[in-house]
Order: structure tokens, then C-alpha cells, then sequence
């Protein structure tokens, strides 16, 4: 039964959830394995080594990641407790707080990488060619611009 959708949206959006879902368990139990860290928290460790800083608020960690705000709280605290994170409070509004990586945690970040950035060479991003890789980030983009756009106001 498809519900709805065609064979072919049946194929494309099946096999997206099912990629999606067996890359997430692969590279969840790598990151533990190696680094002792699970996904959403390399995540986490990830968008703040791109930041400024390294600091991010943490309802902006939360909007650009797979987690609610209470997700990454609780993450951050996970990994505040283990050091590679310190909260601080947002001066501007007293409700806000920062995340922002320890020296510990770009040191664990960066071990972390090279091993992960191996992994998925090794298991996704090596199964493409150049030319596949560009029409992927390319989807990818338009299926982000679409999220963005649908989260405008009217």
C-alpha cells in the first residue's frame, strides 16, 4: 500500500528514510566506539568548532539541529558535565545561554573528526563520484530552502 504516493516517490522517499536510518545507527556506534560521544553530541561539539568563538545559543543550536531546545539542554549538560562544554548566560536577555566548547572539547572534537570524517568517506560519501556529490549537496539545499521558506511568516 503507498498512501498516496507513486511508485517511484515510494522508492525515493523510502529509501531516504531507510539510508537515513541505517547511516544514523553506523555512525552512532562508530562515534561511541572511537570517541566515546554519540551523534547528536558530535553534532552539537560540530556547530559550535564552525562558530565564532566557539559559542552558540543554545535555541540556535536547537533550530539547526535534528533536537528541541530541551534535547540540546539536555546534551549540553551531558557534555558539561564531561567538560567539553560550558553554558553561560545570555547578558542581553537573562533567559538565553551560550554553549560554548571547552579546550577539552575542541581537543575531544578534533580526535573525534578525523576518525568520523574517515568513516563516512569510507561508507557514504566514497560511494559517489564528484559529479553525484554536487547534485546531492544540491537537493540537499533545495530541500533546506524549502524548510526555510515554509518557516516564514505569511
Amino acid at each position: 500500500m503507498s498512501e498516496g504516493f507513486s511508485k517511484l516517490e515510494q522508492e525515493a522517499w523510502g529509501g531516504f528514510l531507510s539510508a537515513y536510518s541505517s547511516i544514523y545507527r553506523v555512525v552512532e556506534a562508530d562515534l561511541l566506539e572511537h570517541s566515546g560521544i554519540t551523534h547528536v553530541e558530535f553534532e552539537v561539539l560540530l556547530r559550535l568548532s564552525w562558530e565564532e568563538g566557539h559559542r552558540l545559543r543554545i535555541q540556535d543550536l536547537a533550530a539547526r539541529s535534528i533536537l528541541t531546545r530541551s534535547g540540546v539542554s539536555r546534551v549540553v549538560e551531558r557534555l558539561e558535565k564531561a567538560g567539553l562544554v560550558r553554558r553561560e548566560g545570555a547578558v542581553e536577555d537573562r533567559r538565553g545561554a551560550f554553549a560554548i566548547l571547552t579546550e577539552a572539547g575542541v581537543e575531544r572534537f578534533h580526535v573525534a573528526a578525523r576518525a568520523h570524517v574517515d568513516f563516512v568517506r569510507r561508507n557514504f560519501l566514497g560511494l559517489f563520484i564528484d559529479e553525484e556529490l554536487k547534485q546531492m549537496a544540491a537537493f540537499w539545499r533545495r530541500v533546506e530552502d524549502r524548510q526555510v521558506e515554509n518557516s516564514q511568516p505569511a
